[in-house]
């Protein structure tokens, strides 16, 4: 049931996100760059591009120390992003003006520039090793809308449960009180807090009418949008070309402010198991769905995951179907990659489309 890509899709080397080890963190990088190329980031890929010049430099600090000896798999942890991510913070505060020229797109010497901050701002950066960005945004809720749309054309009860994973701030938690145009298949409440109108490919989504039910998450370290620290964090990992994305988080926040998300402190795997144990209302269609997550969720616990799911799935039933979403990087085209499983009767996993790795755009192949 893969409904594959389009013809024309270029194509690249295949990145092993798992590889650790020497070439592990230029590859990293590299590859970061051009993934930020190809998703219209330049000013972030000039970012990475000179981390990696400084980090393969003569100079060194505790911070390039880490960076260079990194244990564990730099593209999986996305260790250009963490570094990437505090650079842009100290930009943001104001603490590191000399930054500036790069983000506002000015030609300079980037390498001496970042390498200046590296050394100047060492111990404000290190910090930000310490765990994966916290990439929360908005758009991503298009690919969710329109995967549920999709199943309930394949006649699973169009009123959802949701349960995310990787929630980080809870911003795709609030995907109801969003509104949707994808392909011209309008989505969402008479008063949105913000609307998506992604640049749509291929043939509209399945024209539904879909209710969600409830939205719950958990992450392992929950960002709280109403704290201007927390949320000043959020907004670093934010690549600064994109101000759209500054603009809905703002939005956001004035709508946790309102009403928070429902997020738990959990890991992914307890998360899971947690919930589907719970009893299922009749008529409704329980979804599992996460956004660029999967890579950080650790191996045993993604075996749980996928152990728990099959489990539910196998007592799922025509009026508790169990549904999963995903919205992962495929870093061979760098793109993300929405694919759908549900059960009963459609367990076999389905590609639906391509999608920008911020929603700006979906090439949908679904029917």
């Amino acid at each position: 049931m893969d409904m594959g890509t389009s013809d024309d899709r270029p194509k690249y080397e295949f990145v092993d996100m798992d590889s650790s080890g020497e070439g592990a963190v230029r590859t990293a990088f590299t590859n970061q760059v051009a993934y930020c190329e190809a998703n219209g980031a330049p000013i972030t890929a000039r970012i990475v591009a000179a981390i990696l010049a400084v980090v393969e430099g003569e100079r060194s600090n505790a911070l390039i120390e880490r960076i260079r000896g990194w244990h564990g798999a730099p593209l999986a942890d996305a260790l250009p992003l963490r570094v990437a991510g505090g650079i842009h913070s100290l930009h943001l505060s104001g603490d590191a003006p000399e930054l500036m020229p790069i983000y506002r797109g000015i030609p300079a010497a980037d390498t001496d520039i970042v390498e200046q901050v590296i050394f100047g701002h060492e111990a404000q950066l290190l910090p930000w090793l310490d765990g994966p960005p916290q990439t929360n945004e908005a758009g991503r809720s298009s690919n969710f809308i329109a995967a549920m749309l999709w199943l309930a054309s394949e006649g699973l009860p169009a009123r959802f449960e949701c349960l995310e994973l990787g929630s980080s701030a809870g911003i795709n938690l609030m995907l109801d009180r969003y509104g949707y145009d994808l392909g011209g298949v309008e989505v969402g409440p008479a008063n949105p807090v913000m609307t998506f109108k992604p640049e749509w490919k291929g043939n509209p989504p399945p024209d539904e009418a879909i209710e969600i039910v409830s939205a719950k998450g958990c992450d392992v370290a929950p960002v709280d949008l109403t704290d201007p620290a927390q949320a000043l964090r959020l907004k670093a990992y934010i690549w600064p070309e994109h101000t759209v994305r500054f603009e809905r988080i703002e939005a956001a926040i004035r709508a946790a402010s309102d009403k928070k998300p429902d997020i738990l402190k959990m890991n992914a795997a307890a998360f899971v198991e947690a919930e589907l144990a719970k009893p299922q209302a009749e008529g409704t269609t329980r979804v599992l769905m996460h956004s660029i997550v999967w890579q950080y969720v650790p191996k045993d616990q993604q075996q749980r995951i996928v152990a728990a799911m099959e489990k539910a799935g196998a007592r799922a039933s025509a009026d508790t179907p169990l549904a999963w979403v995903s919205v992962e990087a495929d870093r061979t085209v760098h793109r993300h990659v929405l694919k759908v499983r549900y059960w009963p009767g459609g367990d076999e996993e389905v590609q639906l489309g391509w999608s920008h790795a911020h929603g700006a755009d979906i090439e949908w192949l679904g029917a």
